[in-house]
């Protein structure tokens, strides 16, 4: 069966254009022009959306709260956005709610098509059986914090927090891999599904953020520590840290 693609583009002659040039690669393609109508084509289940070309400007709803809305109902559907935004805040936004690639206007087609395959045969990659690890759990305890992965709702030290999707999925990859060193590169690679080689603040942005919910202290973090040189490091029990080359990050 063709992988099916929703193309969401407010400006016709842009989306009919995208629309002919992917059907020619044997896609079946389906184009909205509006953020409402995307996000119902994208959380329809009779839809079976593949990989979704998402702008950011869009009538009645904008592409981030589409993004947002599509992995806050749980689903994992490749997202590249399209965007005439070209300042690193803006990419870093999109990443933060859980875009998996993002392109400026105006864009190589072929770059685009080339995006595209490699986000549909990773999507094929992932869709494999997992196995049991922490990322299956649907909520997890430790210190005085409790997390649901199913629902984004945290509980920290008795306060009640919404975790954005990219912040529970860093966190779920760290409990995967608690006590070993993650570089930066890996976290790209495996949470923000981009080339380690790409130069972005993303990671360090969400980290920062994490370390300010789970952290009693962010300036003397316990639990998601950086390793200086080498990346971080995620600890459930400080007891267990055997190192102390550990470095604060605002």
């Amino acid at each position: 069966m063709k992988p099916h693609i929703l193309v969401v583009e407010d400006e016709k002659h842009l989306g009919v254009g995208i629309k002919y040039n992917l059907e020619a690669e044997n896609y079946r393609v389906t184009l909205v022009e509006d953020g409402p109508n995307a996000l119902k084509a994208a959380t329809s289940e009779t839809s079976n959306i593949d990989l979704i070309v998402l702008d950011l400007m869009l009538p009645g709803m904008s592409g981030y709260t589409v993004c947002e809305s599509i992995r806050e109902a749980g689903l994992n559907t490749p997202i590249l956005m399209l965007s005439a935004r070209t300042l690193a805040e803006d990419r870093t936004r999109g990443f933060d709610v859980g875009a998996n690639q993002y392109m400026s206007k105006p864009f190589d087609l072929d770059e685009l098509i080339s995006r595209i395959k490699n986000l549909l045969q990773n999507a094929t990659v992932q869709a494999k059986p997992a196995p049991q690890s922490p990322s299956n759990l649907s909520e997890i305890e430790f210190a005085d914090i409790h997390v649901n992965f199913e629902t984004y709702q945290a509980s920290v030290r008795g306060k009640s927090v919404r975790l954005t999707s990219k912040e529970i999925k860093l966190l779920h990859y760290f409990l995967e891999n608690e006590g070993r060193v993650i570089s930066r590169n890996e976290l790209l690679t495996e949470v923000w599904n981009l080339s380690g080689n790409i130069q972005t603040r993303a990671v360090d942005q969400v980290i920062a953020r994490l370390r300010k919910i789970i952290e009693p202290n962010k300036t003397s973090p316990t639990h998601l520590l950086t390793i200086r040189d080498a990346g971080y490091r995620f600890v459930i029990d400080p007891k267990n840290l055997s190192d102390n080359q550990v470095t604060p990050e605002d």
